[in-house]
């Protein structure tokens, strides 16, 4: 991989997440409110073969950036009786029928490969990581929630579970 690429890939992926964080915070800062939910990937967990710059900046995002930010927001927008505090969760969704990825898997064998990875062996729709996002974003279903990253993956592992005869 050449450097061009590990370089277009950080600023794509995780400068783009800091920059748009850096205006949220300020938001929060003056409100003294706000949760942030940060859209990562399965690569941040598992690695993804070839896509090493990827991973690696879905990675930086799913873990140092969400653990150091929960700290950061706690400060700016200060738990009180009336407020549960600031908050910063992350999401690592699987793999997910979308634009983007909804022409590969039309492909049966792709979609095998892919499920025989996971414990519930079915590609996620849009509204099981929106699910979880609304969940997250909700100071009464998760006030006390913050720092942590959910794979929303129908237990994905990043090993074969399934053997293709098991998997439909």
């Amino acid at each position: 991989m050449s450097l061009r690429q590990w370089e277009h890939t950080f600023d794509n992926v995780l400068t783009s997440a800091f920059l748009s964080l850096r205006e949220f915070l300020q938001l929060v800062a003056r409100q003294k409110r706000g949760n942030a939910v940060i859209i990562a990937s399965t690569a941040a967990a598992f690695g993804e073969a070839g896509h090493a710059d990827y991973a690696a900046a879905k990675s930086a995002m799913a873990f140092g950036l969400t653990r150091s930010l929960k700290n950061e927001i706690a400060r700016l927008a200060r738990t009180t009786r009336a407020y549960c505090g600031g908050r910063v969760n992350c999401i690592c969704p699987g793999w997910t029928i979308v634009p983007r990825t909804a022409e590969r898997l039309k492909n049966a064998t792709v979609v095998r490969r892919v499920t025989a990875t996971m414990a519930l062996p079915k590609l996620a729709q849009p509204d099981d990581i929106a699910g979880a996002t609304v969940f997250l974003s909700s100071d009464t279903l998760a006030g006390h929630i913050t720092g942590q990253t959910f794979i929303i993956a129908g237990g994905m592992e990043g090993r074969l579970l399934w053997p293709e005869r098991e998997v439909d």
